[in-house]
């Protein structure tokens, strides 16, 4: 994996050209977009992805974009990150409309998306966190678990449940929650355990009560005001 600042060659042609042709980034090719990223991003990202977000690797390897998504009900969440990843640079600054999609058993289900522009620096994101197109955790996760990862994980994909907190890991193994766990002690002192999620396979991240007052000491200087009823 390579540091996520290191400076080279290319980095110094990505500067060149902007400085040649200001307010073109969105026209440059993803082999041209290399970084470096800095820790809010490198937080968003991972704690993304923890969640709904998807890492898509382009033909040809030329690069990777991150795509973010939500329910219609998370708008303001998502908005929050677009503007966020725009204004520094990531990606388009048009504001992501409200699409639909036909779900489970012809429901409709409104949803929104958008995706960061493709970076060839993004590359080891996607080969970390894919294995043969399975979204797993990396071994590499307690390096960017950070306060700002973890706000953006429950913003994401986290929920209250009665005097504990659960994030919705239905999509990994239990090995894989299981070192996830063991990450949220190391990095916050946070104990949680592993639980059934109903479903053979499938399972949730539960922190205990005792907990719940750190998690949110830890995280509220990071939730926006439309998702602060997830830790009430």
């Amino acid at each position: 994996m390579p540091h996520m600042y290191n400076l080279g060659l290319s980095y110094i042609v990505l500067i060149l050209i902007i400085n040649e042709i200001p307010n073109k980034l969105s026209r440059l090719k993803g082999i041209y977009r290399i970084g470096p990223h800095n820790k809010d991003i490198l937080s968003i990202i991972h704690g993304s992805l923890l969640g709904d977000a998807h890492a898509e690797k382009r033909k040809l390897s030329v690069g990777t974009r991150i795509s973010f998504f939500q329910e219609d009900s998370h708008v303001g969440y998502l908005l929050y990150l677009h503007k966020f990843l725009s204004g520094a640079g990531y990606c388009n600054d048009k504001t992501p409309a409200i699409s639909t999609r036909l779900g489970v058993k012809g429901k409709v289900r409104k949803i929104i998306r958008f995706s960061t522009w493709t970076y060839t620096s993004f590359n080891w994101i996607h080969d970390e966190w894919y294995v043969n197109g399975r979204k797993c955790i990396p071994k590499s996760i307690d390096q960017y678990l950070t306060p700002l990862a973890l706000a953006i994980w429950i913003m994401d994909d986290g929920a209250k449940v009665g005097k504990g907190f659960k994030f919705s890991t239905n999509s990994f193994t239990y090995d894989e929650c299981i070192y996830l766990i063991h990450v949220l002690y190391k990095n916050f002192n946070l104990k949680a355990s592993v639980q059934s999620a109903g479903t053979k396979d499938q399972y949730i991240i539960y922190i205990w009560k005792e907990s719940i007052n750190d998690l949110c000491k830890i995280v509220s200087p990071y939730i926006i005001p439309e998702m602060k009823y997830k830790l009430t």
